[in-house]
């Protein structure tokens, strides 16, 4: 079993971002990322802390809003059109959840899908689906180089994904359709769910529940990627896979924290990049 390290791929895709961003700078063009935040949960704060320090190791030029838990509908469509008219800004991204009251779905609709770094407007998310895009969801987006990085070949092998949300488990199934994998979308619903995940060469878990995955649900020799990021019975950080249970089972798994997590920030540095070169009609 090898381990697969999120925070070293992901070092290789922000030195590479740099790279670009330092071409860019020199044809006048500084990538603008903004990144809006309402009310006050506190893991929202740490992404958000995390992406702006992500900002700075690009080169990028990132703005933070942190707006009141009281905001109104109104008021956060005002600030999102005002950042879609912000010629200084290519990416626009509203960190979720947002407090009750608002409208997530409203918000991303506003957004121009050409500053949708998150790639959730609907838009986008056709492009997607017929495979004719300019962003890929950020956190979808890791899990394929993740994949690459073990050096197996995607293609003509066995994919199941458990989960179906619209973040991670829908687009993850389309992406490792485009790569040409075998895909089954499975879930909470899902009959027979521990035979088909032990179907699986490639298996990525995104269902939100600590420890789901034991080691019977596991191909001997499968690549699992845990996308969870859960508590276990003592509090401590764990995913959706019994990591324990199953690592002498796979032949690469992500580990929980430092897989999966670290890419999601990469992906939106790599977003924030092509959004600036397409409004700057930069190749």
């Amino acid at each position: 079993m090898q381990i697969i390290n999120g925070k070293e791929v992901s070092a290789s895709v922000k030195a590479q971002v740099k790279a670009e961003c330092e071409q860019l700078k020199k044809q006048g063009v500084t990538p603008g990322l903004a990144v809006i935040i309402v009310g006050d949960d506190s893991a929202s704060q740490v992404y958000v802390r995390n992406k702006e320090k992500a900002c700075e190791e690009c080169g990028f030029y990132s703005k933070k809003y942190a707006l009141p838990k009281e905001t109104t509908q109104e008021e956060l469509n005002n600030l999102v059109k005002e950042l879609n008219n912000d010629k200084s800004i290519n990416g626009i991204l509203c960190q979720l959840p947002l407090p009750e009251h608002l409208d997530d779905k409203e918000v991303i609709n506003l957004i121009d899908p050409i500053k949708d770094v998150d790639a959730f407007h609907p838009e986008n998310v056709g492009k997607i689906m017929i495979g004719d895009y300019s962003f890929l969801p950020c956190t979808p987006a890791g899990i394929i180089e993740l994949i690459r990085s073990t050096g197996v070949d995607i293609i003509g092998k066995k994919a199941v994904v458990i989960g179906r949300s619209n973040i991670v488990g829908k687009p993850m199934a389309m992406l490792l359709l485009h790569e040409n994998a075998t895909v089954e979308i499975t879930h909470s619903r899902t009959k027979n769910l521990e035979e088909a995940a032990a179907s699986a060469d490639i298996l990525v878990v995104a269902i939100g529940k600590a420890k789901f995955v034991k080691r019977n649900m596991v191909k001997e020799g499968a690549i699992v990627i845990d996308v969870g990021m859960d508590r276990d019975e003592n509090g401590k950080l764990c995913g959706d896979v019994d990591f324990e249970d199953v690592k002498d089972k796979c032949s690469f798994i992500t580990p929980v924290p430092g897989g999966v997590g670290p890419m999601t920030i990469s992906m939106l540095m790599k977003n924030t990049l092509t959004a600036a070169k397409i409004q700057n009609n930069i190749d």
